[in-house]
């Protein structure tokens, strides 16, 4: 039992060198990598950093041939801190479990990696370290073969001022996008209508994004094909099957790392930087002002038809 419990509380290498068996594997090692990170569940955890520490251990394969002292032909230990720097840059998360099982299967692509653990612990929320540790192989996350990485979808992101939104022309619009072979997304703005004020910024900007999913459902009730999605994986899922969504953007913009430089209430820069996030070919804005963009703008009156 004293051993059991000197592996739960040791070094991660600790664990990986008790289940090593007759045969073990070579092994790289990070410890005590700390990084400050936006995370958690609880709304108080949200708008500020804390100290999380990574401990990993990876379990090598043997190469074919001696590496004769060649980076190449190793797993770098350069491997690992990035695999934990892309998922901490990815998008804001909610749960350690998230992130550990995100960074092992990051790290199961490496050709070389066979076993990964992973322990990952919050500094700051309270007398001692809180955290996860998980354990994960190559047979237990089959995903984490090497796969080709799909290419991108590039839509066609759409703005739609108030004036669009009730335009009459809004259904032929619909059936010429429905009809081309670029994926579109629908995005809106805050209503003209009056909404709450507070004067608390971050409170003002919940309300301003919960503004524009209120718009995003006034026009998903103008047409069934309109289908309201707040995720990344709704939003490809869509484009990949042809579905035309609108975007709900609280979760987004919330959960973004580097999220977007402007409040809710400037609609079109808010969504050029949607547009930019998802790489779109083009921004179409409809019955507003046409943003800066990374991408080609078109203006476009909401009587018009295309």
């Amino acid at each position: 039992m004293s051993d059991q419990i000197s592996q739960a509380f040791g070094h991660p290498l600790a664990r990986a060198i008790a289940l090593s068996g007759e045969d073990p594997l070579d092994r790289i090692s990070l410890r005590d990598h700390v990084a400050e990170v936006d995370i958690g569940a609880f709304q108080a955890e949200r708008g500020s950093s804390q100290r999380l520490r990574f401990n990993v251990v990876v379990e090598v394969a043997r190469a074919d041939a001696p590496p004769e002292d060649d980076v190449d032909r190793i797993l770098s230990y350069d491997r690992v801190t990035e695999a934990i720097a892309a998922e901490l840059h990815a998008e804001r998360l909610n749960l350690l479990e998230t992130l550990a099982e995100r960074i092992a299967l990051r790290i199961l692509h490496e050709p070389l990696a066979v076993r990964v653990y992973v322990r990952i612990e919050k500094l700051d929320r309270g007398a001692g370290a809180l955290g996860v540790e998980i354990v994960r192989s190559r047979d237990d996350a089959p995903l984490a073969a090497e796969v080709p990485v799909e290419a991108g979808l590039h839509p066609l992101v759409v703005y739609l001022g108030e004036a669009a939104i009730a335009s009459p022309q809004l259904s032929g619009w619909l059936d010429s996008w429905a009809a081309a072979a670029t994926p579109v997304i629908l995005t809106v703005g805050v209503s003209e209508l009056p909404t709450p004020r507070s004067a608390a910024r971050l409170a003002q900007r919940r309300i301003d994004l919960l503004a524009i999913e209120q718009s995003a459902w006034v026009l998903a009730g103008r047409d069934r094909r309109c289908v309201v999605v707040n995720t990344r994986t709704e939003l490809d899922w869509a484009m990949k099957h042809g579905q035309i969504s609108v975007w709900a953007p609280s979760k987004i913009v919330l959960d973004a790392v580097d999220g977007p430089g402007v409040e809710p209430r400037d609609a079109t820069g808010l969504v050029a930087w949607f547009a930019a996030l998802m790489e779109a070919r083009e921004l179409l804005v409809i019955g507003a002002e046409a943003p800066q963009a990374a991408m080609p703008v078109r203006r476009m009156h909401p009587e018009a038809a295309i």
